[in-house]
């Protein structure tokens, strides 16, 4: 099972959070770099065939009709005849049906929209606008051309957010006809607006009941990984969850990443380096041996709820866990959970599941 991630780093607008590599829509550009994109997959792609394909940003859905045909067609030059999931990310401010359409003639089969708020004082703070009857009508209309497979993006933990907002956030989300629903605290990452004007992350305390809320709120879907929930699990992201499963993926285009034949690498993150064909980032390279492939296994794993298989786990690496890292105490202090040969942490520690695996990860033998 190998996926393919395409980045598209283009936006008709810069959100103040954003730390992902994107740009301002220009046209030229645009066009530009999916030349050069057609150019790095025909020197990389070793044909394997490709069972997801994932299509983020940046903001995909801000190329226009001809430039996101030209990107799947370049996208057909992989081996995706059998295609399990093809995912691209919208916006509601730049999609229209005439997009949606051409995404239905090439075959895309999952929508991820970036809703991140309903409260006018949330979307200010992030840059971003919404018109709820839009939103509503481009649901709408996806169901009516056959793409039933949509996820919306949340984002909360917002300064001046309060508990109610969130509640409406997640009220108006669930009123929608979507299949899976993904939230995200905000982080104030380095190189965003936010950082620049000195924006504070709210309290702990507040963040972790808003993240109970949602969990509370959200019981009746599958809450599969610590910030992802599917209205039944057929509607799990496959694309994602074959990165916390540590699968083998291509990254093509700017800032991409991949994992491939035991090496995990990045591309740049400089336009004009890419665009000159240098593709890799500095020290954008990493070789692994097992005990790094393990690592990788469990920091990855464990933020899902089947967590690490163990009995995988030694087929893969034909030795028990336990053989590199002692776990048992973590088991004793409820940390953890062993339920049918599955090393997980329990759902309701999620919350302070990067302390657990810190602490897992410091018990290497």
């Amino acid at each position: 099972m190998i996926g393919a991630y395409i980045h598209i780093p283009f936006c008709n607008n810069i959100c103040s959070y954003c730390d992902f590599s994107k740009v301002f829509y220009n046209k030229k550009i645009v066009d530009d770099y999916l030349n050069e994109l057609k150019l790095e997959i025909k020197d990389t792609y070793q044909n394997e065939e490709i069972t997801t394909v994932y299509i983020g940003g940046g903001t995909p859905s801000a190329l226009d009709i001809k430039q996101l045909e030209k990107l799947f067609n370049i996208i057909s030059k992989l081996k995706i005849s059998n295609i399990k999931e093809y995912t691209i990310e919208c916006n509601f401010d730049s999609i229209s049906k005439e997009k949606l359409d051409l995404f239905k003639k090439y075959n895309i089969n999952r929508i991820s929209f970036g809703l991140e708020s309903t409260i006018n004082k949330n979307l200010n703070l992030l840059n971003r606008t919404l018109d709820k009857n839009k939103v509503k009508e481009i649901i709408s209309y996806c169901h009516d051309i056959g793409i039933n497979n949509i996820n919306i993006d949340l984002i909360y933990a917002l300064p001046n957010e309060t508990i109610d907002d969130l509640k409406k956030d997640i009220e108006f989300v669930k009123s929608l006809d979507i299949t899976h629903i993904s939230t995200y605290s905000l982080m104030i990452e380095e190189h965003t607006v936010l950082n620049n004007k000195k924006t504070k992350n709210i309290n702990e305390d507040l963040d972790r009941e808003m993240y109970e809320l949602i969990r509370e709120e959200l019981k009746e879907y599958d809450h599969y990984e610590i910030s992802n929930f599917a209205k039944e699990k057929e509607y799990r992201s496959i694309h994602n969850y074959s990165y916390w499963e540590n699968k083998h993926y291509y990254g093509f285009g700017l800032s991409s990443s991949g994992y491939l034949n035991n090496i995990r690498y990045t591309k740049t993150r400089s336009l004009t380096k890419y665009l000159n064909h240098d593709y890799m980032k500095d020290n954008g390279i990493e070789f692994l041996n097992t005990k790094d492939k393990i690592y990788y296994e469990i920091i990855l794993r464990l933020r899902t709820k089947e967590g690490i298989n163990l009995k995988e786990f030694k087929d893969t690496y034909h030795n028990d866990l336990e053989k590199y890292y002692d776990y048992k105490d973590l088991l004793e202090k409820n940390l953890l959970e062993l339920k049918d040969n599955h090393l997980s942490i329990p759902t309701n520690l999620w919350y302070i599941s990067n302390s657990v695996i810190v602490e897992l990860l410091e018990g290497e033998r």
